[in-house]
């Protein structure tokens, strides 16, 4: 189905992935792709299922659900994650890697469901194509900004406009660009590196995956606990931005 919610559970024990899957099946709009029993196993079929939604522990054979969230958001920063576990002192750690939520064995039905109709309500807010988004009028800029970037990858360099630049996230552990005219450009330099050579008075930093053009920002909605997602117009790409972050953004524009 075209707009089904794609699940991929981790956990070791085989009564808690059976829960899940139960709850799981209860809930409209969710399909659950497949089941992990450590962690190496579960970056595998993330891989392979490319799921919207990760329920894991954190305590794990091979490696941490905190371990494999930080790698799995290197390769798609929007897959939701939920901590399922009985240990509720990682729970400061687990928002660190922007954990959508953490629930606390034993947990009842009605917590789970809601949840899940949080996951929901939020990725119908988040189209992923033009076609779901709708005609994308050109962005404003603004003040062009002197200067350009360059772009080292495998095939060579790219020389771009930063004044063309909409977005720089994190992308199947690469950096990419979104430009203005559709283009996508891709490199191996480190998100912080790009950074570095932006107008700071231009770009923001709003997640450790993402950097934003403040002057493209269409308008921002609730995500997680601790985070919200960026609308952008010019690009059907999304950000997201913490709460501390959020706060900043308020300071700058009142």
């Amino acid at each position: 189905m075209e707009n089904e919610i794609r699940v991929v559970i981790a956990d070791d024990e085989e009564g808690m992935r059976m829960i899940l899957r139960k709850m799981i099946a209860r809930a409209e709009g969710f399909t659950l792709c497949a089941e992990a029993t450590n962690g190496l196993e579960l970056l595998e079929l993330v891989e392979k299922h490319k799921p919207h939604v990760c329920f894991l522990d954190v305590e794990m054979p091979g490696m941490t659900g905190l371990e494999c969230a930080k790698s799995i958001q290197d390769t798609d920063p929007q897959t939701i994650i939920v901590f399922a576990t009985a240990h509720d002192d990682y729970m400061a750690q687990a928002f660190e890697v922007y954990a959508f939520d953490y629930m606390v064995k034993p947990f009842k039905l009605e917590r789970v469901m809601k949840t899940l109709e949080r996951i929901r309500s939020v990725k119908l807010q988040m189209p992923r194509t033009d076609a779901e988004k709708g005609a994308l009028k050109a962005p404003r800029i603004g003040a062009a900004v002197s200067g350009r970037i360059m772009l080292h990858h495998k095939e060579g360099v790219n020389f771009v406009n930063q004044s063309d630049i909409l977005l720089v996230q994190r992308e199947n552990r690469s950096t990419v660009l979104y430009a203005t005219d559709g283009r996508r450009f891709e490199t191996s330099e480190a998100l912080g590196d790009v950074e570095d050579r932006l107008n700071p008075q231009i770009f923001f930093r709003c997640h450790k995956s993402y950097i934003i053009n403040l002057n493209v920002i269409d308008s921002i909605t609730p995500y997680g606990r601790w985070t919200y997602v960026v609308h952008l117009n010019g690009t059907s790409q999304d950000a997201l931005i913490t709460h501390e972050k959020y706060e900043e953004l308020e300071r700058m524009f009142s």
